[in-house]
This record gives structure tokens, C-alpha cells and sequence, in this order.
């Protein structure tokens, strides 16, 4: 028995809370899974897990071992992550955590610039649902945060910063008409997030003697109210009505004329995306490099990217609509 691969195995079946799912996530059979687990507890000669139909439950053993396995497996890595760190090529086996939205409209039209530069790095990429702060399970984790500071025991690098603007189809904007002012959002249609009460939208360039640069909004009914971004976006693109959606999701669908972008002087909130890894005194060449990769590729800096690039960025204290926001006639 490969006493480290079970142990690796173990400790996943434990962060994804089935055998099914660390099968997925290690692409190995679920069969396999369980016979390695098995066979781990019949070679210490202890149960580690107590399983029912309903959920897994570690056994006080369990709980005391997992968290030696957890440092073992860490150890490991670093003394892997130390002889490897003199090589000039990154290699080996790169594990990301991201959230779904920017793994899907960012990450993965990148990827193979990155592959094509480390072809003996290999991905490994979860997306799970929203990422609040650095899995240590995970070499690189990507981060958006509204917060001007993270908290936590772990190295983050700032990718961009990215804004959350209204954007619905062009045609359903043809047929409903284009709002000039938030208030006028009262008489359309709107998706929201779910967990959403309120909208507060803020001018970008304060206008003197103006009481309203800032506008906070009780949305009515809205048409579709969801957690998941791109099913938002999915609606917007169907002309469904108006949705508030991050820049990094709407980059390509409003340079292609696919959304518009809906009140182009005002923006609903910001939040800055970083690549964080936890703390360690050994970093691998290719967790280096992959984050070094991720800087370049979005600037790094405290501009929006992606509106930039569709011709969205904010108005300027000069005033005018940015080129490509503009209002069709």
C-alpha cells in the first residue's frame, strides 16, 4: 500500500464530504477510493470515518489523525517544494481553487498561454462555489473581496479590481427603452441576487451641488432572483432584463455587442480580485510562476481590466460616456 497516497486520499474524502466526490476531484474510481481508505484504517487498525447513507463523521481517531496527515502531507510538499526549487523549468502538479464565474469567463481562455509556456506544469482546478479565503488544500487560490484588507495567515497578490455594473441585451433594451437615471430601473424588469435587499448605485464622477450620486434602490419583484452568476448572465443574454454582473464576466459579451452596458456613468460595487497561496517557507517554481502568469495577464494594479478592454472603463473628471457605453440611438 502507498501509505501516502491513502493518506492523501483520506484527507480528501474528509474536504469534499463524500468518496464520490474525492473520487471526481483525484479521477479515480470510487471503488478505488473506498478500498484505499479501507485499507488505511485496516493497516492502523483503527476506524477512521464513521459512514452512514447520509454523510461521513470522523471517529476521534480520525479527528487526532487527520490533523497529523494534514501536517505530514505539508511537509512533504515543502521538502518537495525546497529540492525542486534550484530547477529552471516549473514542473509538477499545480492545484488551483477559483470561483466558478472567473473560472470560467477568465481563467480558462487563458490557460493555454500558461500551458504552452510550463508544459511540465499540470492543472488541477476546483471550483466549488463562492472563495472567501486561501484553502490550504489548494497551491493557489483566487480571491475576490470587497474588503480594503484580507485577513488570514497566508501571501496575496492583487490581480485587479473589478466592478459590478448593470448590463441587459441590446434588443431587450430596443423594445423597454434605455434608463437614464437608476430610478427609472423601477419600471423594468431585473435579475438580482438572491441574498439581495437593496441596490446602491454610485456615480462615478460626483457632480457639483448634486444630492444624488449616490442612489440606494429597493429593487420591485425582480424577474429572476439567483445566487449563480451566470445563470444572471445567461438571462441577460436572453433578454430577459437587467442584471448587475462583474465586469470579468461581461468582458467578451460587450465587446461583442452581445450586452450593453446599462447606465455607463454609474457603477453598483468594486471588489478586487487577488492569487493568494498559504504561508510557507518553501514556495514551488510552478506556484511561483503561475501567479507571476496571473499578474501579468490582469495588470495587477487598482484599474478595472475588463472594462478597460471593452471600452467601458469609468468616465473621466472630464466627463462624457466612455467610447463603447454609449447609449444606442
Amino acid at each position: 500500500m502507498d501509505r501516502l497516497h491513502s493518506m492523501r486520499v483520506f484527507a480528501r474524502v474528509i474536504d469534499e464530504g463524500s468518496f464520490a466526490k474525492a473520487a471526481r476531484e483525484m479521477n479515480l474510481s470510487a471503488a478505488v477510493v473506498t478500498r484505499l481508505v479501507a485499507d488505511l484504517e485496516e493497516h492502523l487498525g483503527a476506524r477512521l470515518i464513521n459512514r452512514t447513507t447520509r454523510r461521513l463523521a470522523l471517529t476521534d481517531t480520525g479527528e487526532v489523525y487527520l490533523e497529523r496527515v494534514r501536517q505530514i502531507l505539508t511537509e512533504v510538499e515543502e521538502a518537495e517544494a525546497q529540492a525542486s526549487a534550484a530547477t529552471s523549468d516549473p514542473r509538477g502538479h499545480l492545484r488551483v481553487l477559483a470561483p466558478p464565474a472567473f473560472a470560467v469567463h477568465q481563467l480558462a481562455k487563458h490557460l493555454p498561454r500558461f500551458r504552452e509556456a510550463y508544459p511540465l506544469v499540470t492543472l488541477e482546478l476546483s471550483v466549488p462555489g463562492v472563495v472567501e479565503t486561501v484553502d490550504e488544500n489548494h497551491d493557489v487560490t483566487i480571491i475576490t473581496s470587497t474588503r480594503q484588507v484580507l485577513d488570514g495567515d497566508f501571501i496575496a497578490r492583487r490581480l485587479a479590481t473589478s466592478e459590478v455594473v448593470a448590463c441587459a441585451s441590446p434588443a431587450y433594451l430596443d423594445q423597454r427603452g434605455r434608463p437614464q437615471h437608476p430610478s427609472e430601473l423601477m419600471g423594468h424588469e431585473a435579475m438580482i441576487p438572491t441574498y439581495a435587499r437593496e441596490a446602491t448605485f454610485r456615480r462615478y464622477v460626483p457632480r457639483e451641488g448634486s444630492d444624488d450620486d449616490s442612489v440606494t434602490m429597493v429593487p420591485p419583484r425582480p424577474a429572476l432572483s439567483t445566487i449563480h452568476i451566470d445563470t444572471m448572465y445567461a438571462g441577460a443574454l436572453a433578454g430577459m432584463g437587467i442584471a448587475p454582473l462583474p465586469s470579468y464576466v461581461v468582458e467578451d459579451a460587450l465587446l461583442e455587442n452581445a450586452l450593453e452596458r446599462v447606465l455607463p456613468d454609474w457603477y453598483l460595487l468594486t471588489s478586487t480580485i487577488y492569487a493568494a497561496m498559504p504561508t510557507r517557507k518553501y514556495v514551488p517554481a510552478r506556484t511561483r510562476a503561475f501567479i507571476d502568469f496571473l499578474v501579468a495577464t490582469f495588470g495587477g494594479d487598482g484599474r478595472d481590466p475588463w472594462l478597460a478592454a471593452a471600452g467601458c472603463g469609468a468616465p473621466t473628471s472630464g466627463g462624457g460616456t466612455p467610447a463603447g457605453c454609449a447609449p444606442h440611438q
